[in-house]
Formats: C-alpha cells, sequence, structure tokens
C-alpha cells in the first residue's frame, strides 16, 4: 500500500463530517513575537462499507493520522477500542480500531471520532494577525497533497480512495470559512454566540488530498456565472480584474474535455507563503499572490482548470502513478492556450517546458531513479520526490503520441474518451496504456514502436523528443493578422527567454527582421536580446535611436543595459544620442542606464 497504514484497505468511506474548528488561540513566544498556537478540535464521522469480495467478516479498522491526539472513538454509537501503531518518519502513526462487532460483507458501520490536530500539523499554516493584509484577524489554510491531509484527520490518506464529504465549520463570526465543497449556507452556532457556522457538501468522490480548508478575513466578487475570486479586502478587487478570463478558460477546457461536474469554480487568492503557484482543490482553487504581478497568470489558471476532469474526476492510484495526473493536465492546459492564443503559442510553451525538463534532470542527475516518469517511491516521501518530471515528462510523452497517432484533433478525442472511460476513478499506468491500445485498435502497429519501457521506467531524458524547431514554416503566420502577431510576440515575451537557436530559427523561418510595423518589430527585437541573440543588438540599438517614442525606447535600452555584452555600449549609443531626445526620455533612460543617480 506504499506510504499508507492499512491492514484492512478492503474498507471504503463514503462520507466525512467536520463538527467544529477551534477558535483561535495565542500563546506569545516572548515580548517581540507573537506567535498561535492554534489547533482544529473537530469529530470526523466516517460511514465505512465492508466492500472486499474476498473478505467475508472485519473486525479491524486501521487509518493514517499524523500528530493527531484523538479522545474518543464510537462505532454505531457504541465505544470502540483504540491504539496507535508504531510512528514512522513520514507516514506518521497509524490509528488502529477494533470495532466493537464484526462487520460483514456489504454493512455500513458509522465511526465517529473526537479527536485535535497538532499545532504543528504539516497540513495547516497559520497566520497571526501581523502576518495578514488586513492586520487585524488571523489566518488559515490546508495543503493536504500529498499525504497531510493525516495531519487535519484521520483517514485513508491515499488517492486509491475517493470520498464525499460533509462539513460544519465554526469559526468567530467575523470570519469566513472555505472548503473545496460547495457551499450550502450559514447559521448562527447555538452553542456560542461569538461564532458562525458554515456549512459544505462535496457530492463528487474526491481523494483526502483533495479536502481543503481556509479561515480568514475574506471577500467574494463575482466574475462570472459560477465563479467568485475570494481574498482579503486589500486585494480582492484586483483578484477580481486579473482572473476575469476564468470563464473564457473553463468553456475552452469543457469543450476540449467535457462537461465540469464539480457545480461552482472559485479561486481563492492566498498569503505569499502559500508555497505553490495553484492547487486544484475542487470547487475552490487555492492561487499565490505572486499571479497578481506574474506573466504566468493565464498559464497557472489554465493548469489549475484543466485539473478538474485530469487529477480531481480522474486519479493517479498511487503517487508513483503521479505523472497520470500532471501530464495530462500540463497536456490540457496547452491545449487551452493554443485555443486562446494559436497553435504556433502552444509548441512553444512545449519547447519551454522540454528546457525546463532538462534543467530538472541537470540537476537531479539523469542516472537519479526520481526522473522516471513512473518512479518506485517505496520509503520515499512524494513530498522529496516533487519535480516537474511528472509534469514535463508525462506531457512530452502525450505530445509525441499525438504527433504519432494523428494530431490534435484525434488525440484529444482520445483525452475526452480517457476522461469519460475513468472518471471518479483511480487508475494506475497500465490502465491507461491499455485504454490507448483500445481506443488507437487500428493502429495498434504504431504503438507498438514505441520504447514504452524508456518512456516509464528509464531515468533521464524521454528516448524521443516530440517537437523540433524544423517543423515551424512561413505559412504558421500567414493567417494572423498584424494584431494577432503582436499578441503572439507579446505572449512570448511574458514566458522565460527562449534559447538563441530559438530566435535565430524564427528569423529564419519568418524573418521577422524584414517587417517594418513599429508594434511588432518592437516585440520582435526586445524577444531577441531577452535571448541574447547578439546579431539583434544593432538593429535594437537603431530602433531605439531612429525614433523617440518612450513606449519603445525606454524598454530597448533597458533590455540592452541588461544584456552584458552590449550594456558599454547601450550606454554609449544613449549618451551620443542623448541630446536629440525629449527631456522626459532623456531623463528616464538616463536613470535606467545609471547614468543619472
Amino acid at each position: 500500500m506504499g506510504i499508507n497504514h492499512r491492514k484492512a484497505a478492503f474498507v471504503a468511506f463514503s462520507r466525512v463530517c467536520f463538527i467544529t474548528l477551534a477558535a483561535f488561540s495565542a500563546s506569545c513566544a516572548d515580548k517581540h513575537v507573537n506567535l498561535f498556537s492554534v489547533t482544529l478540535h473537530a469529530n470526523a464521522m466516517l460511514i465505512i462499507t465492508l466492500s472486499n469480495k474476498y473478505v467475508i467478516f472485519a473486525s479491524l479498522q486501521v487509518l493514517d493520522t499524523k500528530d493527531l491526539q484523538v479522545f474518543k472513538v464510537t462505532v454505531n454509537g457504541q465505544d470502540a477500542k483504540f491504539v496507535f501503531g508504531e510512528k514512522h518518519s513520514f507516514k506518521g502513526t497509524p490509528l488502529e480500531i477494533t470495532l466493537p462487532f464484526e462487520l460483514s460483507r456489504g454493512q455500513e458501520a458509522i465511526v465517529e471520532i473526537s479527536f485535535e490536530s497538532s499545532p504543528k500539523s504539516s497540513a495547516l499554516q497559520w497566520f497571526t494577525p501581523e502576518q495578514t493584509s488586513g492586520k487585524k484577524h488571523p489566518f488559515l489554510f490546508s495543503q493536504c497533497q500529498a499525504t497531510h491531509c493525516r495531519a487535519i484527520l484521520p483517514c485513508q490518506d491515499t488517492p486509491a480512495v475517493k470520498l464525499t464529504y460533509y462539513a460544519e465549520i465554526s469559526v468567530p463570526k467575523e470570519l469566513v470559512a472555505l472548503m473545496s465543497a460547495n457551499r450550502d449556507g450559514e447559521m448562527p452556532d447555538p452553542e456560542d454566540s461569538s461564532r458562525k457556522i458554515y456549512c459544505f457538501s462535496q457530492n463528487v468522490p474526491i481523494p483526502c488530498y483533495l479536502i481543503a480548508l481556509v479561515v480568514g478575513a475574506l471577500e467574494s466578487r463575482k466574475i462570472g456565472p459560477r465563479t467568485l475570486v475570494w481574498a482579503e479586502k486589500e486585494l480582492v478587487d484586483k483578484s477580481a480584474y486579473e482572473f476575469a478570463e476564468a470563464e473564457a478558460m473553463l468553456k475552452t477546457a469543457e469543450d476540449l474535455a467535457g462537461p465540469y461536474v464539480w457545480g461552482q469554480y472559485d479561486l481563492l487568492v492566498l498569503p505569499p507563503s502559500f508555497p505553490y503557484g495553484g492547487m486544484e482543490n475542487p470547487c475552490l482553487t487555492f492561487v499565490t499572490p505572486t499571479l497578481l504581478v506574474s506573466s504566468t497568470l493565464t498559464k497557472v489558471i489554465a493548469h489549475e482548470i484543466s485539473h478538474s476532469w485530469t487529477g480531481n474526476l480522474v486519479t493517479n492510484k498511487t503517487w508513483e502513478h503521479f505523472w497520470l495526473n500532471e501530464g495530462h493536465t500540463v497536456y490540457l492546459e496547452r491545449r487551452i492556450g493554443g485555443r486562446l492564443f494559436g497553435e504556433q503559442f502552444r509548441h512553444f510553451q512545449a519547447l519551454g517546458g522540454w528546457r525546463e525538463l532538462q534543467n530538472t534532470i541537470n540537476t537531479l542527475g539523469d542516472k537519479n531513479p526520481v526522473t522516471n516518469l513512473v518512479p518506485n517511491l517505496s520509503e520515499v516521501d512524494p513530498d522529496v520526490a516533487y519535480s516537474s518530471v511528472p509534469y514535463e515528462k508525462g506531457f512530452a510523452l502525450l505530445f509525441y503520441l499525438e504527433q504519432l497517432l494523428g494530431g490534435p484533433d484525434v488525440f484529444i478525442g482520445f483525452l475526452k474518451a480517457y476522461i469519460q472511460q475513468f472518471a471518479y476513478k483511480s487508475i494506475v499506468t497500465e490502465d491507461w496504456k491499455k485504454f490507448l491500445y483500445s481506443y488507437f485498435k487500428d493502429k495498434v502497429d504504431v504503438l507498438d514502436k514505441v520504447d514504452w519501457n524508456s518512456w516509464f521506467h528509464a531515468p533521464g531524458m524521454p528516448p524521443v523528443k516530440p517537437t523540433d524547431l524544423g517543423s515551424f514554416s512561413s505559412a504558421d503566420l500567414k493567417e494572423m493578422s498584424s494584431h494577432q502577431l503582436i499578441e503572439f510576440l507579446a505572449l512570448l515575451l511574458l514566458e522565460a527567454p527562449l534559447p538563441v537557436s530559438h530566435v535565430q530559427r524564427m528569423q529564419q523561418v519568418y524573418d521577422f527582421n524584414a517587417i517594418n510595423n513599429s508594434e511588432i518589430r518592437f516585440r520582435w527585437l526586445r524577444l531577441c536580446i531577452k535571448s541574447k541573440w547578439e546579431e539583434a543588438i544593432p538593429l535594437a540599438l537603431k530602433m531605439a535611436t531612429d525614433q523617440g517614442r518612450l513606449k519603445f525606447t525606454r524598454p530597448l535600452f533597458r533590455d540592452l543595459y541588461g544584456f552584458d555584452k552590449c550594456r558599454d555600449l547601450a550606454v554609449k549609443t544613449f549618451l551620443e544620442h542623448r541630446a536629440s531626445m525629449h527631456p522626459v526620455t532623456s531623463m528616464l533612460v538616463g536613470k535606467d542606464l545609471k547614468q543619472d543617480q
């Protein structure tokens, strides 16, 4: 069972019920630093069913826990004995519950556990008011992927088990609670007039790592028919503006992957310490506030939206098969980008992903078994094994198969059928491969030529590079208007700098140097300088000085100054032309080039 504590894996949960969230309580570490020592006090009601066809009776249930304090366990109202097993370094401690009666096949039992999380819970991050934007109220958020839900509640903390849940969260009435579920209303807490209760229901089965909770002084803004943006008051309006295209991306994803089954799609902007760009919690995507000033906003939101199908609806059964979640999600994310910004933009993103994969494997080592697409994670913490490999190596395999099996229109048919086939289930790579062969039964001879063993089980770079720069031609841009071409180049500028070989190939194929449109030329030359293509230096200097429009001159000089090989030349050229510049242009460029301190 890999990382999970389970001797009785035949038991499956159908519902989890949270009852109460503890008040925030403070303990001052010293007079200079006010630290919060906080816990969740809760009851979890677990409806379990004996479902394994090989087992007739069961009397023991084993759950995953990590740093939890358990006070009482009952089964169908009867007290049950429980003990903790041996503690493991990253798996936590198994909770062994002896049922007060034997559970027979098909029979349900309600296990109710009263427990408390630890102040050091690896799934929860607490903020003092001083650490928030508003400075008045504390803030809490959870992050359960990969195996940290066990640090919030006793559970079968494996993506192999899916569950639905209902939750009631009691919080101070000046705060708001949100979860990875649809909101079912709120009411005063009958036991404490200073608190209110928020209710939630998640009726689509999910793995435990997608259970999520946030509590804070939050406000929302409606940005679409099924989307709210949530954030602290200080960030909510800016967040609503930046994420306004979420519905357009949702509709594009539905067209590619099938109906969106989760109902609501909300976005929550978290404090800056959130460790990821985003987290695909159902109904409530968590995102970092750094996206509000980032060029990767569209990419991250498209990625998290795509997880609604690949990852959340169809899930890897164990973390060894994480590429099923992330490789398919990157593929779908880039298909969304292709629909919105053009197919060539998708191909450039694919090239950027290949470069990211190369960087990762160079860092980890090309013999490192963690760089296998399907690694062996026995006694390996999934958090330690985390890298871009399942994302980009997984995408590379799918992109390769797309080209091998008939192109993007053909392959998206497979992806949609794959999602429909395995919706609401957890699968392994072999399930995926069998379905691939079944769907493309007329192309088995093509599939048999794929080096599956190297793709799945060999470390290092993939055996085949799925795309090359030779696939581009001048015909790519013939149907693009000047406005589309401007947008295309602007989007490339938002990405990491392209390798010099890429811009050289773009010049060879598209001959951008011959285009006189100022908006296109400006963006093209910036792209070349950012990629450190030395042949573009004189062209960029010429455009920066031949005209005086601040919009063009200042960014070009800034980029040239940032290119170490032409910094001195940029300063020299500026000083030679400074007398003919407008005083404002002269002043601003002078500051950029450190000539006016």
